[in-house]
C-alpha cells in the first residue's frame, strides 16, 4: 500500500500544507551531506558518488557502529523497479570492497581525512578491521515507489536481504519547505537482516532459535545491576536499542560483553520498554528502574527522547557470571548489534560451548 506523508499546521481551523518538490536530487543529497541525520543519527557518511567497477554510480556510501555499509540510492521522484536492481548490482560490487579500498573512499570524500580516525571519533570506539563490511544493508531514498518496488522490497526483506525504503515528501510552509521522512519497513527489521554475521551466503545455516543480546558500553549500564534486577537494555540511539524489538516473551537470549566474554543466559518476559515505564521488583516493591540502578540518573535525563533513551526487556535468568568470570575463548560468535540471529556455524558452535559451561535445567 502506498506511503502517504500529510502534515497539518496546529491551530483551531487546521491547515494542510501543500505539497511540492525539491527542485533537485542533486539538492537532497547536498542537504544529506550536511546533515546525515536526515537519513540517519546513527550511520557516518564515508562515501559520495563513488564509481563501480561495474560503470555505475552509488550515490552514498556510510557505515554502521558495528562495521557494516549502508548504500544509500537517492531519487527525488517516483521509483521505478528498476532502481532495486540497480541497487542490488551496486550491492554486488560493495560486498567485495576490503579495508584499503574503504580507506581510499573515505580519503576522497572527506578529502584526505583517516576513516580510522573519524570513526573512533564519531562512534567513540576503535574500528574493528575484521568486522569491516561483513554484512551490509541497502537504502533507496525516493518520493514514492510503484506497487511492484513495494512487493520486490517486501520479498528480499522476507528472505533476509537487508534493503529499505526511505521517503521523503516536501511541503510549502509560507515561504519556507519542510522535509519529512518515513521508512516502509521498520529500519530495525532491516538492521537484524544484516546482523547476521558473515554476509557469505554459503556459511550460512538455518537459525537455531538462540538469540544474541551485546550488553556493551559500561559507562551506561551496569551488569550487576541487569542481574539482579532481571533485564537486558540498550540505548544511546536507535540503531543500538531499535533491535530489541525482535525480542517476544519465551525468548531464549545468550548475553555477551563485547571484549569481555558471556555472562548469562536467561528467557524474556516481556517485550521492549522505555525507562520511564519500566519497573523492576525490589526490596521496597515494585519501582522505576531508572530510581534504583547505577545510571539511573542518564537514564532520567534521556527519558523524554525516543532516539536516545534507553530501552529495556525484561529477563528470567537461568545462569549468569560476574563479569570478571566472563567465558571467552577463539572461535566464539560476537556482534556489535544489541540483538540478532546469527545464522552462521560459528553461532551453532558458541551455543554448544555455552551450554558446556552455563547450568541450563530448563534449556
Amino acid at each position: 500500500m502506498p506511503i502517504q506523508h500529510a502534515i497539518w499546521q496546529v491551530g483551531s481551523q487546521p491547515q494542510p500544507l501543500t505539497n511540492c518538490k525539491l527542485p533537485s536530487e542533486q539538492l537532497l543529497e547536498d542537504m544529506i551531506v550536511s546533515d546525515p541525520r536526515i537519513l540517519s543519527s546513527e550511520w557516518m557518511l564515508i562515501g559520495r558518488q563513488e564509481i563501480t567497477t561495474f560503470g555505475g554510480r552509488i550515490d552514498l556510501l556510510a557505515i554502521a557502529p558495528d562495521g557494516s555499509l549502508v548504500l544509500i540510492e537517492l531519487k527525488r521522484d517516483r521509483t521505478p523497479r528498476e532502481i532495486v536492481a540497480q541497487a542490488l548490482d551496486y550491492a554486488s560490487w560493495l560486498q567485495g570492497l576490503t579495508a584499503d579500498k574503504l580507506v581510499q573512499i573515505y580519503s576522497r570524500f572527506s578529502s584526505g581525512g583517516s576513516l580510522e580516525e573519524a570513526f573512533l571519533k564519531r562512534f567513540g570506539a576503535p574500528l574493528d578491521e575484521d568486522s569491516l563490511n561483513l554484512t551490509h544493508q541497502i537504502i533507496i531514498a525516493a518520493a514514492e515507489i510503484d506497487p511492484s518496488t513495494e512487493r520486490i522490497v517486501g520479498y528480499l526483506n522476507e528472505r533476509d536481504i537487508p534493503i529499505n525504503v526511505i521517503f521523503f515528501q516536501v511541503f510549502q510552509h509560507g515561504e519556507h519547505q519542510l522535509l519529512s521522512r518515513t521508512w516502509l519497513i521498520d529500519p530495525g527489521e532491516t538492521q537484524a537482516n544484516a546482523a547476521v554475521g558473515k554476509s557469505n551466503v554459503r556459511e550460512k545455516e538455518p537459525w537455531n532459535g538462540e538469540y544474541y543480546v551485546s550488553f556493551g558500553d559500561a559507562s551506561s549500564r551496569n551488569w550487576d545491576d541487569a542481574r539482579k534486577y532481571g533485564y537486558i537494555s540498550a540505548g544511546g540511539g536507535t540503531w543500538y536499542s531499535q533491535t530489541l524489538k525482535m525480542l517476544s516473551p519465551d525468548d531464549r537470549v545468550w548475553v555477551n560483553i563485547p571484549k569481555r566474554g558471556y555472562v548469562g543466559v536467561g528467557i524474556v518476559e516481556q517485550a521492549v520498554q522505555p525507562a520511564s515505564v519500566f519497573k523492576v521488583m525490589t526490596d521496597h516493591g515494585e519501582q522505576s528502574v531508572m530510581d534504583v540502578v547505577q545510571h539511573g540518573a542518564k537514564y532520567k535525563a534521556s527519558a523524554d527522547d525516543p532516539e536516545q533513551s534507553e530501552y529495556f526487556v525484561k529477563v528470567k535468568w537461568i545462569d549468569t557470571l560476574d563479569a570478571s568470570k566472563a567465558f571467552n575463548e577463539v572461535g566464539l560468535f560476537g556482534n556489535q548489534n544489541t540483538v540478532c540471529q546469527p545464522t552462521t556455524p560459528k553461532w551453532r558452535h558458541t551455543v554448544e560451548r555455552l551450554k558446556q559451561v552455563f547450568s541450563t535445567p530448563s534449556v
